[in-house]
């Protein structure tokens, strides 16, 4: 990524995280109704499901969402992150682990965070193996009753023919540490993921939507891990499919971008609230 894209990038995370501490201010002495990994927050009765949001094979929470994490916090909802499937507690780089091991993980933290929200139902915003993980827990773990809806960022439902999917720990500024990682641990979740995996035939056995979620799938014809790209899709009633390019064709964002985009943001937005959907202004995300 050129040093150009690399500080607009920078600018725009500075700029997100301002602006949700001033939309989300308040009193000293009340819970907030809005915040990004604010555990004093409690839904409001417009979003009254708070976020799990699901980081990439390779990555970690708090990076993974550092803008769409306090941009949904803006828009008045509770989102939570985590960093799950760790190889190491002190190598801040998740998601490679096997994926029933992750899976574990993250409905634990759903738990969580239903109990400290006191909330009935999650949403769950998840990008990568994230996106698989959103998709993949509420079947196999038989959590869907406590689910609303799924937004799923370039999820490799079906397989994919590429495994740099460690490429979203590389954006991130882990190169090191995913290397370190590979190096003494493997990557077990990267041979579940790929076309013909065990995670993935577990997934693709029988109905993947779960009766009483609503699922939003969203990739980009420029994506260069998740291929071919159309295997991200959910072919069953009730799931919507988008490509970025159907609402903005000139967006060249890529895989790992998907959570960087404002264009994606937008369409994140919209399918947790269709109720009041804004029209999408079109940006331009990171085309990697």
């Amino acid at each position: 990524m050129s040093n150009r894209l690399r500080r607009a990038l920078t600018a725009l995370l500075a700029g997100a995280v301002v602006t949700t501490a001033l939309v989300t201010t308040t009193p000293a002495n009340a819970a907030p109704a809005a915040g990004f990994d604010n555990w004093s927050c409690k839904p409001s009765a417009a979003h009254p499901n708070p976020l799990v949001l699901l980081h990439g094979l390779g990555g970690n929470g708090p990076g993974n969402y550092s803008y769409l994490g306090p941009y949904l916090a803006g828009k008045g909802y509770c989102a939570f992150t985590l960093t799950y499937g760790q190889a190491s507690p002190v190598i801040p780089v998740g998601g490679t682990i096997p994926i029933d091991e992750s899976a574990a993980q993250i409905k634990a933290f759903v738990q969580r965070v239903l109990t400290a929200t006191g909330a009935a139902k999650v949403d769950i915003v998840g990008h990568s193996e994230g996106a698989l993980q959103s998709i993949y827990g509420p079947k196999i773990l038989g959590y869907a009753g406590q689910v609303g809806k799924v937004v799923a960022l370039a999820p490799p439902t079906h397989g994919t023919t590429f495994g740099g999917l460690v490429s979203v720990g590389d954006y991130l500024g882990l190169r090191t540490a995913v290397d370190q990682v590979l190096r003494e641990f493997g990557c077990p979740a990267c041979d579940e993921l790929i076309v013909g995996g065990s995670a993935i035939a577990k997934l693709t056995a029988g109905p993947i939507a779960q009766p009483g979620v609503k699922y939003t799938v969203i990739a980009s014809r420029f994506d260069a891990l998740v291929t071919p790209h159309e295997t991200s899709f959910i072919r069953e009633p009730g799931v919507t499919n988008k490509f970025v390019q159907d609402t903005c064709a000139l967006d060249p964002v890529g895989h790992v971008g998907l959570a960087f985009d404002p264009t994606v943001a937008q369409l994140v937005a919209n399918a947790l609230d269709p109720a009041h959907a804004k029209s999408v202004v079109c940006a331009f995300g990171p085309p990697l």
